[in-house]
């Protein structure tokens, strides 16, 4: 074990080009995951929140039920969305970089929504009406609730990436894990396992670790300066 992990270490410590890599290529596809997913369910999360409708609740506790979403589900969900025979195996991104992207996207969306909702929840009515009772139109006080709670904002981000960065599943399904293209860490690390190359894996499990551990506490502060704001 001792020399395992010194071996790892060691190829970490060299910047060992597949490590680098995989990294950089992991970090490339969840981060853009996490952008996209941002924009389209930042502004749905806050259509649910300023919004009254029938069902409002049911579809809050619907979001959040999903947070635990399994991650093979959706990698079924887009493979055969993007297969051959499905409705956009047209496109031809089955087994891409951009595949991983939309599955990514689709697994962090009921995170990003979820937090999203609770962040605007956790703005006082006061802020929205003051806004109003100044003059403002239902948007700008809709905004100016937004930018309350800019700081926490950080935290719904890392969170979301911290959910897409560690799957393993939609990365395994819908990439394909082809070496230099669509291989990722989970998906490295697990194929590493399996053909016995246990320093890459250790490598790469400690680089995921690295990770993990650096959005957790960049997701820590932006919640105490959120709280502090």
């Amino acid at each position: 074990m001792a020399d395992l992990f010194a071996e790892a270490l060691r190829r970490i410590a060299v910047l060992d080009r597949e490590v680098v890599e995989i990294t950089v290529r992991t970090l490339a596809i969840s981060a853009c995951a996490t952008l996209v997913s941002c924009a389209v369910f930042v502004p749905a999360a806050a259509a649910v929140h300023f919004r009254r409708f029938w069902g409002k609740n049911l579809l809050i506790g619907v979001v959040q039920t999903m947070y635990s979403l399994p991650t093979v589900l959706i990698g079924l969900l887009v493979y055969l969305l993007l297969s051959r025979s499905g409705p956009l195996g047209g496109l031809g991104l089955l087994f891409t970089p951009e595949a991983i992207v939309i599955g990514q996207a689709l697994l962090i969306a009921p995170v990003i929504m979820g937090l999203s909702i609770a962040t605007l929840q956790g703005v006082g009515p006061g802020v929205r009406d003051t806004a109003l009772g100044l003059g403002a139109s239902h948007l700008r006080a809709d905004l100016a609730v937004i930018l309350q709670a800019r700081h926490a904002w950080a935290t719904v981000v890392l969170m979301a990436f911290g959910r897409a960065v560690s799957e393993v599943g939609v990365a395994m399904m819908v990439g394909g894990n082809i070496r230099g293209y669509t291989r990722t860490l989970t998906t490295a690390i697990s194929l590493g396992v399996g053909r016995g190359d246990n320093a890459e894996a250790v490598a790469l499990g400690i680089m995921l670790l690295v990770v993990a551990l650096a959005v957790t506490v960049l997701a820590t502060a932006a919640g105490r300066l959120s709280r502090g704001a």
